[in-house]
């Protein structure tokens, strides 16, 4: 680190030139990120994928469908209006209500657009039809394509919010903490640079993988927020050595003592980071590359550019002071370590009937995939689509896609016989509501009277469309209507029981409850291996890096209780429905991104604490007086570094999305636990009644202080 640092205090004004010439060519690319991302990140390429791209090849069965729906509108009038559309070059059919009683009912009516199949982007074509029906009165858009752009808007519109409640008070705690105009203004300059040069990268990795809309939410929240972590950090210890080191000594100090804490750091949030990516679900995937990409650049730009402009600005950090930090702080915090130092058992109990109270909600923790109830209730796509599900049932069935295949085909009895045992045994699950085969639509008893009729001419020409229908090739296609939501657990447990099913034929399934299956099961059966490697690299991390098995073994344990008190407190907020939010589930990610997160990132302040602990303790303190310096020395960073990190999240409570808004929520209850009565209570409190023990460490002697 010496050559590092002496490199970066040598050439600081070449580091600055080139990081702006960075950060404009990066601008350029990141304002074109919104554009690029697609989908919501629940994806899972399995049978359901699979099953869905061949029934739109074979089947014309269209993979996504938006609805138009009508209020008051006359037969003439919804006429007029769907003809408005049939210039649009990818609707491939358009179901009108006229003349269809399924699809009206009283005063409301809906039409289908289906598109062709190879359409990869449905953003321009949402934005396309809206555009030709704008002046259409009492007419609404909504369905899938819909509510994927809706939510990609309202993402672009939420991050504008967030930082607009966020960067204020994030700027009034860094002068609370530096007293001066400009070092509270470097670190927000640190982390935009780092933010900017992210998303400018994620623009240009675009074209290689698939990004989904919540990219553009978690990147600058986890950046912005750790660039500013890492600066305060930084700054603050280059402010306490340039009171006996001239500027380069001092930088050159801060970069291999606080620089070391912020490698560590990183390193554990992006572990942290990196583990969601054995989920094969797009979204965790997503998080993974552009939560460490960012992770990466905040740790370059922290030890490169921030340095750089410290040697470049010299003394004149101190300018534009507002007020001079007063200095019975210290003795503040050094009144309050000893306390805990006194009292040991007591805190502790303290801080773990806190934390007791906080887990008590999670026994009613609910777990779903978020679809139209992303977004608020005051949009028109969801608010059209509730209309749907009140007057036509809408999601309150589900259909699932049974689509086999026989090498010898189904154009023989043989194949009409299996037809019709498949029907028959579908249908005597209680959760199958109709199985729909050639028989049920051409009102066909069985096997003998199919082959009969398709022997005579005259009957094989009628029935060869609904044979087409439901056969092509070697494939069989059986939609199954299920009287359960696609999403249910229901839904779910009889999707798993057909897969495991012999039904004598090769098969594979699709649909929604296929879907949901896939998400969940994906995520249930991986997500013990995700944990297991944050947990073992975190260990290995921390004890190479504080010479101690003790330590890392208290803070993986220590991060699990506060954890599962943040989803119980999560449960209490959203499930609940209290503080203001709407009453709803919790999106299935929530708990395994703010896990991930904000394990890694809660031990930013482990390593903050735990590193000046250690360097008091190698300085031949005691443990207990290492743990009050530790504490007295750090606490004030600690917690501005937290306080902001809560505002730059919790600000997101304030947005429309409401996975957005819970992940915001999620991270920012967790880290101010783990501020708080974890690392301020718990972690001295247990250093204390634990002793030199803390520093054992094996095949290493240690002489006790």
């Amino acid at each position: 680190m010496k050559a590092f640092a002496h490199f970066i205090t040598t050439y600081a004004k070449a580091i600055f030139a080139v990081w702006i010439v960075i950060f404009i060519a990066m601008a350029i690319f990141a304002v074109q990120l919104p554009s690029k991302l697609e989908g919501d990140g629940f994806f899972v390429d399995d049978e359901h994928v699979y099953v869905t791209d061949e029934l739109a090849k074979n089947f014309d069965l269209p993979a996504k469908t938006i609805f138009v729906v009508f209020e008051n509108r006359t037969n003439q009038e919804i006429e007029h209006t769907l003809a408005l559309l049939k210039d649009v070059k990818d609707i491939d059919t358009i179901v009108s209500p006229v003349g269809d009683p399924a699809l009206v009912k009283g005063k409301t009516s809906y039409a289908m657009l289906h598109f062709t199949h190879n359409i990869t982007d449905y953003n321009p074509l949402v934005v396309e039809i809206r555009d030709i029906l704008k002046n259409e009165k009492d007419t609404t858009l909504t369905g899938e394509p819909v509510f994927a752009y809706d939510v990609n808007m309202a993402s672009q519109k939420d991050l504008a919010q967030a930082e607009a409640i966020g960067l204020p008070i994030a700027i009034i705690v860094l002068l609370l903490a530096f007293g001066t105009i400009m070092a509270s203004v470097l670190p927000i300059f640190v982390g935009i640079i780092a933010v900017v040069t992210a998303l400018g990268l994620l623009t240009i990795f675009s074209d290689y993988l698939s990004l989904s809309i919540f990219v553009l939410n978690i990147v600058p929240m986890l950046g912005l927020a750790l660039s500013i972590d890492f600066s305060l950090l930084f700054i603050n210890r280059y402010r306490e050595e340039r009171e006996q080191h001239n500027i380069a000594t001092a930088v050159g100090i801060a970069i291999q003592t606080a620089g070391r804490s912020i490698i560590f750091s990183a390193i554990c949030v992006m572990i942290g980071l990196g583990a969601m990516a054995v989920i094969d679900v797009e979204i965790f995937r997503n998080i993974a590359v552009g939560g460490s990409l960012v992770v990466f650049l905040a740790v370059f730009v922290g030890l490169t550019l921030l340095p750089a402009t410290l040697v470049m600005l010299g003394d004149r950090l101190n300018k534009g002071r507002i007020f001079r930090p007063k200095a019975g702080g210290a003795k503040g915090w050094r009144t309050f370590a000893g306390f805990v130092m006194r009292f040991p058992v007591m805190i502790t109990i303290v801080a773990f009937v806190l934390l007791g109270i906080g887990m008590i909600p999670i026994k009613d923790m609910e777990l779903v995939i978020p679809k139209v109830d992303s977004l608020p209730k005051t949009y028109d796509s969801r608010l059209a689509f509730e209309k749907l599900s009140d007057e036509f049932d809408f999601g309150k069935t589900s259909t699932l896609y049974l689509l086999a295949e026989r090498p010898d085909g189904w154009d023989h009895d043989s194949g009409y016989e299996k037809i019709a045992a498949l029907e028959e045994t579908l249908l005597k699950d209680q959760l199958v509501d109709k199985v729909d085969t050639i028989y049920s639509v051409a009102n066909i008893e069985d096997a003998a009277a199919l082959e009969q009729a398709l022997n005579i001419p005259e009957m094989k020409a009628q029935l060869a469309p609904a044979w087409q229908q439901f056969v092509q090739g070697n494939q069989l296609f059986i939609p199954i209507t299920l009287n359960v939501e696609g999403a249910s657990s229901e839904a779910q447990t009889y999707t798993r029981n057909l897969m495991r099913a012999d039904l004598g034929v090769d098969f594979t399934l699709g649909g929604v409850p296929k879907f949901n299956q896939e998400i969940f099961d994906e995520i249930y059966d991986n997500i013990g291996y995700a944990l297991l490697i944050i947990m073992i690299s975190t260990f290995i991390i921390l004890m190479v890096a504080f010479r101690s098995i003790l330590i890392p073994l208290k803070a993986i344990l220590m991060n699990i209780i506060g954890l599962t008190s943040a989803f119980g407190i999560l449960v209490y907020i959203f499930q609940y429905g209290h503080f203001g939010m709407e009453q709803s589930p919790i999106v299935l990610i929530i708990p395994v991104i703010v896990f991930c997160l904000v394990f890694g990132l809660s031990m930013d302040y482990e390593v903050f604490l735990i590193s000046r602990i250690q360097e008091e303790y190698e300085k031949g303190a005691s443990n207990t007086m290492a743990t009050i310096d530790g504490l007295t020395a750090t606490s004030r960073i600690i917690t501005s570094a937290a306080l902001i990190m809560i505002v730059l999240t919790g600000a997101f409570a304030f947005t429309d999305v409401m996975p957005v808004k819970q992940i915001g929520v999620g991270i920012a209850i967790a880290i101010a636990i783990d501020a708080t009565i974890i690392r301020l209570m718990l972690v001295p409190s247990l250093m204390k009644l634990l002793g030199d023990w803390n520093w054992w460490y094996p095949f290493k002697r240690r002489t006790t202080k």
